[in-house]
């Protein structure tokens, strides 16, 4: 991917992402699995795997001025996305996976295919790598809500340890009531009952069960 989107560079660019999501900005810098853009007001670290397509333009087109600063996470040697997640650790970010509900917090782990995210909103949080579209750095200035770092734990309390992977980690909580994919549809609230194949039995408010794909599931957290 590096050596065919490198040489657009400084160029204006049209990204379709997978969900249907536009990006219109800047092309800053190419990795193995990540691309950064400048969109006028934010350096977007997009991950590769989810851009469809990507058109160049003219700059009169996208009507964006160039960045006057660099990005907050440099990378000196060959950018990755899981170099991306680890420098980018604790520090305020907007990350996105679906839909139009982007999250609010920080990094407070990184395991081999997903990492934990601490939200003020849904607190403790399991993303699968494999859905994270992009993550925006928070001006260093800034905290999410504005709030004060009493409502922004370094270490949130948190019983639960990291399994290696996301599945093992959903496994653990087996006999737990979580939200699945931030609850956007009420099927997608409920307790695990049981884990096998990679399907997961999950049991909603009214005793019915459903049946889910692992692969499907994109985060998860306890109410």
């Amino acid at each position: 991917m590096k050596n065919v989107y490198s040489i657009f560079i400084g160029e204006a660019i049209i990204i379709e992402l997978t969900g249907k999501k536009i990006v219109k900005g800047y092309l800053i810098d190419v990795g193995n699995d990540v691309i950064i853009v400048y969109n006028g007001e934010d350096f977007i670290y997009i991950s590769a795997s989810h851009i469809k397509n990507l058109s160049i333009v003219s700059k009169e087109t996208i009507g964006i001025d160039e960045p006057t600063v660099s990005p907050q996470f440099e990378q000196e040697e060959q950018m990755s996305l899981r170099k991306i997640l680890t420098t980018a650790k604790g520090a305020f970010l907007e990350i996105y996976t679906m839909g139009n509900q982007p999250i609010h917090g920080y990094i407070t782990g990184i395991m081999n295919n997903y990492f934990a995210f601490y939200s003020p909103i849904y607190k403790t949080m399991y993303v699968s790598l494999q859905h994270l579209k992009w993550l925006i750095p928070y001006s260093t200035n800034l905290s999410p809500y504005r709030l004060s770092k009493e409502n922004l734990p370094v270490n949130p309390t948190n019983s639960i340890t990291l399994a290696r992977s996301f599945e093992i980690q959903v496994e653990k909580l087996i006999g737990s009531l979580v939200v699945l994919n931030l609850g956007v549809d009420e099927e997608l609230i409920g307790k695990i009952e049981r884990i096998e194949d990679n399907i997961v039995e999950l049991i909603m408010a009214n005793g019915d069960s459903i049946y889910l794909n692992m692969q499907h599931i994109q985060t998860v957290h306890l109410p």
